[in-house]
């Protein structure tokens, strides 16, 4: 899931940076939506890593 997070960052930036160098302000936002979307699934990954190794250190 962690590669699809960054895969979907990676894709967006590139939306967007094409939307704006071709002034296409619509592939530019689909390109922040995604860039976005990408960053807040990472987000997420991170806080269940994090909280399943708190788990796990109150199993030991």
């Amino acid at each position: 899931m962690a590669d699809e997070s960054k895969y979907e960052k990676a894709k967006g930036n590139v939306k967007e940076t094409v939307g704006d160098v071709t002034d296409n302000k619509d592939l530019e936002n689909e390109g922040k939506k995604e860039k976005t979307s990408g960053q807040a699934k990472e987000a997420v990954e991170n806080v269940k890593d994090k909280a399943n190794e708190v788990i796990d250190k109150f199993k030991k």
